[in-house]
């Protein structure tokens, strides 16, 4: 499931580690007993699920049967304490909202963008979309004003839910979108003034609607395969692509979900990743929501180490780069009290004493449990490839590794590790609700992953060519090309050894399209040619960070007429490099150009003229 956020991770800190020596083991053999019972328990295909069709089923079912429940924790100040907002006061506030924005501002069935940090309001308000009429289209609060503009204009969208945060990015855009009838501003209690409004004005009016009888809401009825989702997979230029996703394909991720791993009512969910993607409000909100659980919202990546101590959570979703650094903060504290030959001597014996139905590790490693809230029981990953040695590290600290598989186009799920059969290393196995096979597979048994599933996307937006490329019919089913290389293992494990699309997927999990940014270098008069590509770091040994690099085929001719003759090599490198240079501060600093290669000769291409990417890389 790949993250279109830039993700950086500051230099957070975890308190110093006592340590003290273990004492004496004493064996329960009670616990002992539990422990295989439990474990013959787990020996089972599949958990029984739900099978929801809408994520408004989901809806009024759970906030009928939670109401009392903590549903979201919000914290509005660094110094203040978490708020705690219960199902029942979500459902009302979501209907409020959802009755206010069909009545009182006529938004039935048209397409209303949401943008901003993740905060209850982002909750409430994609809720209401999903519940209600028409589409909703995350932003991703990251982009830059003009993509912000283009994603806007492109969507057609009728209204821009924001964050007082984006105020400033909104008014640079506003005047420029005359088919924007209202900008909704979270935490506001404006009244409507010209085509601004307050989100919690909507939701005071929503309330006296619904006492003076309103009940559109409450009756409206979304349908499995209603368009309820657009999602946008870049926003550079307008060749980037829109995902249409149905209420069907998120509801199939909880019934997905649920039939791999058990979330129950007293799970805390730690919300630190970007509400916009699909991997988060959907496996990070509609999955622990339809248990009754609760999601704690992190203030900001700086925050991670307070809010994991005050949230207490017990499941956290995280980006390889986040859990690595987890990892790699955590061990490096434990090297500083010397401790660390006599932890790794503690995980040797833990995991011979768990082979035979004795678990004591969250015993042993109390202090590192504590480090992370105390409650910790289950770690997610997903978005990208972790390194092994981090999922079994965190394994055998005795808390529980799963990855996920998938892509925006997927709702995201379309595999999952089962919790009751972990195999750390692979991206899981296919959910309930899908199928994967391989595309004509080399003797390795490698080839293009292709996906058929319940949460596969209704199409790109306005592109049918792009879809009946992407979406081929086999036998009357729809396969989705993923784009991904991997083999599947005889078990149905999926490995991912590579990519075959031209997307660039880092460390962290963001999206960048080399098109997009290649169509952008084209307007630049002294670049004939030319091909953007992820380079992988020869400098530094531990670091698989990719390095946005561009390889150029100058066009001298022009260089000669803008710039004069006889320029050298150096000369060339930098007149193209201070063009792109200009390019890069119009894109989100993640998608900037950071390397530039001049190549000689010509770019070896298809019969079509297209640029062989796999064999210029490997050059």
């Amino acid at each position: 499931m790949r993250i279109l956020k830039e993700f950086k991770i500051p230099n957070f800190k975890f308190p110093k580690f006592r340590l003290g020596e273990i004492g004496e083991l004493k064996i329960n053999f009670d616990e002992m007993k539990k422990n295989q019972e439990d474990k013959e328990r787990k020996r089972v295909k599949n958990y029984e699920t739900t099978s929801y069709t809408t994520i408004q089923e989901v809806f009024k079912e759970v906030t009928r049967k939670y109401g009392e429940n903590v549903c979201i924790l919000e914290k509005y100040e660094t110094k203040g304490v978490f708020k705690e907002i219960t199902y029942s006061q979500f459902e009302k506030d979501v209907s409020a909202l959802g009755t206010a924005l069909s009545g009182l501002l006529d938004l039935k069935n048209e397409r209303v963008a949401i943008i901003g940090e993740t905060t209850y309001q982002w909750y409430v308000s994609y809720m209401a979309m999903l519940c209600g009429s028409g589409i909703v289209v995350p932003i991703d609060k990251e982009l830059p004003a003009n993509e912000i503009e283009n994603v806007l204009r492109r969507a057609g969208v009728q209204a821009v839910i924001y964050s007082t945060k984006k105020k400033d990015v909104i008014k640079k855009v506003e005047d420029n979108l005359p088919g924007v009838n209202f900008f909704i501003e979270m935490n506001s209690d404006k009244e409507i003034e010209d085509r601004k409004v307050g989100l919690n004005h909507l939701i005071n009016m929503g309330n006296k609607m619904i006492e003076k009888g309103d009940d559109y809401f409450e009756k409206v009825i979304v349908q499995p395969d209603d368009f309820k989702v657009l999602l946008f997979t870049s926003g550079t230029t307008s060749n980037a692509k829109g995902v249409m996703l149905s209420s069907r394909n998120l509801a199939e991720n909880i019934n997905a979900v649920r039939a791999y791993v058990i979330v129950t009512e007293k799970d805390r969910l730690f919300s630190v990743l970007p509400l916009h993607h699909t991997y988060e409000s959907t496996i990070g909100f509609l999955v622990p929501f339809s248990v009754g659980a609760s999601i704690g919202i992190c203030q900001g990546l700086k925050y991670i180490v307070q809010n994991l101590k005050e949230i207490k959570p017990t499941i956290m979703l995280g980006v390889p780069l986040l859990i690595e650094n987890l990892y790699k903060k955590i061990n490096a504290n434990i090297v500083k009290t010397k401790k660390d030959t006599m932890v790794n001597s503690m995980i040797h014996v833990t995991n011979a004493l768990k082979t035979v139905n004795v678990d004591i590790k969250r015993k042993i490693f109390n202090e590192i449990y504590e480090s992370l809230g105390g409650n910790l029981r289950l770690i997610v990953s997903a978005a990208a490839p972790i390194d092994a040695k981090v999922g079994k590290w965190i394994e055998d600290i005795g808390i529980l590794f799963i990855q996920g598989y998938g892509l925006t186009e997927t709702a995201p799920i379309c595999a999952l590790t089962p919790d009751f059969e972990t195999k750390v290393g692979s991206a899981g196995r296919a959910v309930n609700c899908s199928e994967l096979k391989i595309d004509s597979p080399n003797d390795k048994g490698e080839g293009e992953i292709l996906i058929k599933s319940k949460t596969l996307m209704l199409g790109y937006y306005q592109d049918e060519k792009a879809t009946n490329e992407a979406i081929e019919l086999i036998d009357g089913e729809r396969w989705f090309h993923s784009g991904d290389v991997g083999y599947l293992d005889k078990n149905g494990f999926l490995y991912i050894t590579g990519r075959c699309k031209n997307v660039i997927v880092t460390q962290n999990g963001k999206n960048i399209y080399p098109e997009e940014i290649e169509l952008l270098l084209g307007d630049i008069p002294e670049i004939k040619e030319c091909m953007v590509y992820g380079k992988e770091n020869e400098n530094k040994k531990d670091d698989r960070e990719l390095i946005l690099t561009v390889r150029v085929i100058p066009n001298y001719d022009e260089i000669a007429v803008i710039h004069g003759k006889n320029k050298t090599d150096d000369e060339i490198y930098d007149i193209i490099w201070n063009q792109i240079k200009a390019v890069n501060r119009t894109l989100t600093s993640y998608k900037a150009i950071k390397k530039l290669e001049i190549k000689k000769g010509e770019f070896e291409k298809t019969t079509t003229m297209k640029i062989k990417r796999f064999a210029e890389i490997k050059k």
